[in-house]
């Protein structure tokens, strides 16, 4: 495949799917989806790795670099509060392990932690396999498509909208019937939680789903929720709600797309 001056590859994985798009840096062209494929072996890391290199190979993805987005089922996402006096990389590192292991029950010597480390304010960490980490790069470095970034759906979305998220509003993300909100207050994420969505998920659910959720974390209820990815029709633009405001971000990106080629989007340029 050739490429030209600013084109760069995504990849979406997801267990038992990935999907190819490539998109370019410069013009107004939306991203391209270039191939996809189904494989046995769900997020086993060998059978991950396997279908990311007939994805490759099959593209003629040789030179071009390659952004990974995983799904969020792959990895581990949570919240850590600084410890007081903290002033060392070491001291985060390590409250963030302990953490883990309170939240998932092992240690973390198997995943690879990425955080914005922040002593003063609680920040997100995501957990990454490894072992799966590590198969990824061997396939993209014997295909000759160097890795520029991998990153979790979640974070990719968060990254892209953070701008259109304005003060006092919550973030959330839809992929595969499942919504990630993102609780914030003064400026940071205090959690972020994960529900599957009803089939019935009208904005009064939602309202009440956002409801529960700043009660449990004991803040403030936002009035306005603003949601990427796929989001149910019921709380597409035009449809109100006396207690929370939805605004749907990014819209019209992907109609008629897979799953996966959605998550291969997440963080694109639109």
């Amino acid at each position: 495949m050739r490429r030209r001056f600013g084109q760069s590859l995504r990849v979406g994985i997801a267990p038992g799917a990935v999907a190819l798009l490539k998109t370019s840096r410069f013009g107004s062209a939306s991203p391209e989806l270039v191939a996809e494929l189904a494989f046995d072996g769900g997020s086993h890391p060998e059978s991950i790795a396997g279908a990311l290199r007939l994805l490759l190979e099959g593209a003629g993805s040789a030179n071009w670099p390659v952004t990974i987005v995983l799904a969020d089922e792959l990895v581990r996402i949570w919240q850590v509060a600084p410890p007081a006096g903290s002033a060392r990389l070491a001291d985060l590192e390590a409250a963030a392990a302990l953490r883990f292991q309170t939240l998932f029950g092992e240690p973390t010597g198997a995943w690879q932690l990425a955080a914005g480390w922040d002593a003063a304010q609680p920040f997100l960490v995501a957990a990454l396999p490894r072992h799966l980490l590590a198969l990824i790069e061997q396939v993209c470095a014997a295909q000759r498509a160097p890795l520029v970034q991998l990153v979790p759906q979640f974070v990719a979305g968060f990254n892209q909208w953070r701008g259109s998220v304005k003060s006092g509003a919550w973030y959330g993300l839809v992929q595969q019937r499942v919504l990630s909100l993102a609780a914030i207050e003064d400026g940071s994420i205090r959690a972020v939680r994960a529900a599957a969505l009803p089939e019935d998920a009208d904005l009064d659910w939602l309202a009440a789903h956002v409801a529960r959720e700043a009660l449990r974390l004991n803040v403030s209820v936002p009035a306005r929720l603003c949601v990427s990815g796929h989001a149910p029709a019921a709380w597409s633009k035009g449809a109100t709600h006396p207690a929370l405001s939805c605004h749907l971000l990014g819209q019209g990106q992907g109609v008629g797309w897979s799953d996966c080629a959605r998550l291969a989007a997440t963080g694109s340029r639109l």
